[in-house]
């Protein structure tokens, strides 16, 4: 399995409203291509910015390459509001093989677990 991450920053006042984009877009666009087993969306406020990471999780390079063309390095960037949100269009994303997958749920006592077996992902916080 391969974790693709893409990387944008909005300005933190318009973070709610792209946060609500995303979702309905690009998140949306991610979970119906073949291959995608899934998204994490996630946000960090620095200062007077909105950092979002969109992590997706695919069978395979070839799956991605599907989506993504031949350069899978390149960001995608299919919806035109992108532009309006985004302080600048990141031109790559990065992309990690996944060497563990969550099968055993080892949390402490005081984590919570979040898991998705349909999706096949968790999330421990």
């Amino acid at each position: 399995m391969i974790m693709r991450v893409w990387h944008g920053i909005t300005r933190n006042e318009k973070g709610e409203d792209f946060h609500k984009y995303l979702m309905e877009t690009g998140v949306k666009y991610y979970r119906s291509q073949q291959g995608n087993r899934g998204v994490f969306v996630l946000r960090r406020v620095q200062n007077d910015k909105a950092h979002f990471l969109l992590l997706s999780l695919w069978d395979s390079l070839e799956a991605i390459a599907k989506f993504a063309g031949s350069d899978i390095d390149k960001a995608m960037y299919f919806f035109p509001e992108d532009q309006i949100f985004l302080e600048e269009m990141e031109p790559n994303v990065l992309h990690y093989e996944i060497l563990g997958e969550p099968g055993l749920k080892k949390h402490h006592e005081d984590s919570v677990c979040f898991d998705d077996l349909e999706n096949d992902y968790f999330l421990i916080l």
